[in-house]
């Protein structure tokens, strides 16, 4: 890599300033997205209306300077994104199943749900994170060598979430879902490229995003391979011995820095990505996202490009028009 490049990226890394950053998440029959101070869900009912709500949302970053700070800024985005995103899955099927919400959660229903939360983030942790490890050092034998470990580790922790996309993708719910995350990623390439934001000016662009989630992931499991090789090193330094029970203790309360890590990483690939290194090294997560989203159909794409909408409210003249962080493609 050459020096200037590299110089670029770390200054960039380091004093990245803020642009106006559009996301979102593809929901139950619909797509929730996020812009600078608040977020808005648009959900089809099974009677075919489009149902809309918003809420006003100023992120913790924006709050307290502290959070501000690089990697940071990323574990705290990691958490509000999950937040928002399990209560606004919530909200889709309340409309989409139009479930009757004029009642308040008991207390029982609301440990339901949270237990249900804590056992899908433990099985998800199990397959993921615990399995590769032990799989690895276990029936491997491999505990010994920092390096060599966390490669084959992480070898079987991708080959493990590549199988689980693809079988999740065969689903007929899943296959909308994956709509709707097309439709997402149409609708912020039409408001980036400051263009109208309707069926014609939206139906052109890819479903593949910079920014996408599905590329986060995927940067966190490549980072964690290297992140993970350099702690194994210094631990096996006073430890003298790894196994599976120090790899726990050490790898999983670094997890949030992995990500923090790693969305620094994805904010640099989307900016800088006119850059031919860096096109290459977000390639990955790019394809990655032929399994996550598909072509949504126009019904699809209205209701992106309605919560859009509405998520900007009176605002949405003010940043229209003009052109954002990533650049359009066709």
């Amino acid at each position: 890599m050459p020096k200037s490049a590299f110089r670029v990226f770390i200054q960039a890394f380091l004093t990245a300033q803020q642009t106006i950053l559009v996301g979102g998440q593809a929901i139950i029959e619909g797509v929730m997205m996020r812009v600078p101070g608040a977020y808005a869900i648009a959900v089809r009912n099974p009677k075919g209306e489009i149902v809309t709500r918003r809420q006003e949302f100023t992120s913790i970053v924006e709050r307290v300077a502290i959070f501000k700070k690089p990697v940071l800024r990323g574990m705290v985005a990691l958490f509000e994104s999950m937040k928002m995103g399990i209560k606004t899955l919530n909200e889709s099927a309340e409309i989409a199943y139009e479930e009757d919400t004029s009642k308040e959660m008991t207390f029982k229903d609301k440990a339901l749900s949270f237990l249900g939360t804590i056992l899908a983030l433990g099985i998800g942790l199990g397959l993921f994170f615990v399995t590769p490890i032990f799989v690895t050092g276990n029936l491997l034998h491999l505990s010994e060598t920092a390096f060599t470990f966390n490669v084959v580790s992480g070898l079987i922790r991708i080959a493990l979430f590549l199988t689980y996309l693809w079988g999740i993708s065969l689903m007929d719910d899943v296959k909308r879902l994956f709509q709707y995350h097309g439709a997402e990623h149409k609708a912020v390439y039409t408001f980036e490229a400051g263009k109208p934001l309707d069926l014609e000016s939206a139906r052109p662009f890819q479903t593949q995003h910079p920014r996408c989630g599905t590329s986060f992931i995927f940067i966190v499991l490549l980072s964690s391979i290297l992140m993970f090789a350099i702690i194994d090193s210094v631990v096996k330094l006073f430890v003298g011995e790894m196994n599976l029970q120090i790899r726990l203790l050490t790898h999983l309360p670094l997890i949030p820095i992995v990500a923090g890590v790693s969305y620094e990483v994805l904010k640099l690939s989307s900016k800088y990505r006119h850059i031919a290194w860096v096109r290459a090294l977000a390639a990955p997560g790019l394809w990655l996202q032929n399994i996550t989203t598909r072509e949504p159909d126009d019904d699809q794409l209205t209701v992106a490009l309605e919560s859009l909408k509405f998520a900007f409210g009176d605002d949405l003249e003010k940043y229209q028009g003009k052109t954002y962080l990533a650049e359009a493609i066709e």
